[in-house]
């Protein structure tokens, strides 16, 4: 709230405080600059109008750009339009719980837009919000992804060269005097009948797969190795860590790489899309699942559809970059760190090191994963069943079949007769590890994960929502709202839209 100076000695001078009352308002004072006198520079005339709520963009040549070998005029028939959604809490460095290791935030799916045969395309677009585009064929698979964003101020026309051009580049020369999308008005955007505008894995996702792949991939079919049911780990849905640690889905991640080549990025070079439609074990999906899929893909294939999700419903999550609500010191967990340590331990080494409770990495980098690792299959995201604890992996590979298991963990005699580690579901430490499980599965009833009844986003959340005026502040903190995070996120989003009424020139 005070502004100081403060020379070489140490000795301060205030130069400026806030006025009391804005500081009760939560008004703060950041970021000074030092200023100086300078002659004024040559004013810009604006290309603004504050009156109107959208702008528009010229999108030249989408043939235009660098790595579009392969890419054939005519063969861009349309743009992907998506939305960056703007994230109203913070709690972490990382991107969990939106997705594991992959998007940092929620992208909205607003439709398509029209590219003309010469590759230009002429859009009117809502102002200052951020937008990407996809361009995609006649079959809507991604030719090419931005992988930045743009905005367009209020009453604008700006343009741009056309797919990832070199930035010095300029507009061809060619012999058509005026792009053909120039030609008529600026397209809206159409949306695309079907789809959410924002994803939820459990919702929108998890059922398709529940129809067309869990007769196969459960854990009573273990054959195939992959498991796609929607019971719940310590962070994540089984079926949506395995996706990702199976590398089903090509988003990008989190990798610094840019300037990918076309068809190299999206739903068209995605395992889990190809298996789609080549009709995987004979499994058809029908369009409209299949756009599920696939636009899931393109909108960053996140796990929530709200970040109300944030900082909630995980077991060794993280908070300022440090795990919280660890159960390291539960008395189930150390038990069953104890059973792992005397039965698993001594042949889980190396590759196959098994976690020993909910919270365990295994020394895993979290948020910067190798998805070639192979310890990531038998990571706690994967293991652990707090849903239906007597399905956890921990506990069904080293049961005997005959007690209903995998039978995959033997031990050998000094005979040299292999017998399964647990024999039957007695097992003293059998039962301690499902107790932990059950746990884990008595917490999350207790702290909720997005997709169960009951379910209230954190206090963070509700302070900021408060703070931005989209909830109003509690005179009686006894009588907690019943808080629908999805109708706040999309109500918060359009508190930030560009209101022409109240604009005024500046």
């Amino acid at each position: 709230s005070e502004l100081l100076l403060m020379d070489r000695e140490g000795k301060t001078k205030s130069l400026y405080r806030l006025p009391e009352a804005w500081v009760k308002a939560g008004v703060t004072l950041h970021e000074p600059r030092p200023i100086r006198s300078r002659a004024r520079e040559r004013v810009i005339p604006t290309r603004r109008d504050e009156a109107q709520d959208t702008g528009r963009l010229i999108l030249t040549d989408a043939y235009t750009g660098r790595r579009m070998e392969g890419v054939q005029q005519g063969e861009i028939k349309k743009l992907l339009v998506l939305e960056v959604l703007p994230m109203p809490v913070h709690y972490t460095g990382g991107m969990d719980p939106i997705s594991y290791s992959g998007t940092f935030t929620l992208e909205r799916v607003l439709g398509t837009i029209p590219v003309e045969a010469d590759g230009s395309a002429y859009m009117e677009l809502p102002a200052l919000r951020s937008f990407f585009f996809v361009a995609l064929d006649k079959d809507d698979n991604s030719v090419k992804r931005m992988q930045s964003f743009l905005s367009v101020m209020p009453g604008e026309t700006t343009s741009c060269v056309g797919c990832h051009e070199h930035r010095t580049y300029a507009v061809k020369n060619t012999n058509q005097p005026t792009p053909l999308a120039l030609m008529r008005e600026p397209s809206r955007v159409t949306p695309i009948p079907g789809i959410p505008e924002v994803f939820d894995f459990p919702r929108d996702i998890q059922p398709i797969l529940d129809k067309h792949c869990v007769t196969c991939h459960n854990y009573d079919k273990y054959e195939g190795q992959v498991i796609l049911t929607g019971d719940r780990g310590p962070l994540f849905s089984h079926s949506y860590y395995t996706l990702t640690a199976l590398q089903q889905i090509v988003d990008g991640r989190d990798q610094p790489i840019s300037n990918r080549a076309p068809k190299s990025i999206g739903a068209v070079s995605s395992p889990l899309m190809h298996k789609v439609l080549t009709h995987h074990n004979d499994v058809s999906l029908s369009p409209e699942e299949t756009n599920m899929i696939r636009y899931w893909i393109e909108a960053g294939a996140a796990y929530p559809g709200t970040y109300g999700a944030l900082g909630s419903g995980m077991i060794g999550g993280y908070y300022e970059n440090s795990q919280v609500l660890k159960d390291t010191t539960w008395p189930e967990s150390k038990k069953a760190a104890d059973a792992v340590k005397r039965r698993c331990a001594g042949c889980h080494t190396g590759e196959r090191i098994l976690p020993k409770t909910l919270s365990d990495e295994r020394q895993v980098s979290f948020w910067r994963p190798d998805m070639r690792d192979p310890r990531l299959r038998l990571a706690r995201h994967a293991v652990f069943n707090l849903t239906r604890p007597d399905k956890s992996l921990m506990l069904l590979a080293p049961l005997a079949k005959a007690a209903g298991g995998y039978g995959l963990c033997k031990l050998t005699d000094q005979a040299g007769h292999e017998r399964p580690v647990f024999s039957d579901r007695n097992d003293p430490d059998y039962q301690a590890i499902w107790a932990l499980c059950h746990a884990g599965q008595l917490c999350l009833d207790k702290i909720k994960r997005f997709d169960m009844p009951g379910f209230q986003p954190p206090k963070g959340y509700v302070h900021e929502m408060q703070r931005y005026g989209i909830l109003p502040k509690e005179s009686s903190q006894n009588q907690p709202l019943a808080l629908d995070s999805y109708a706040l996120d999309q109500a918060y989003w359009k508190s930030l839209w560009h209101q022409p009424s109240q604009s005024q020139h500046h």
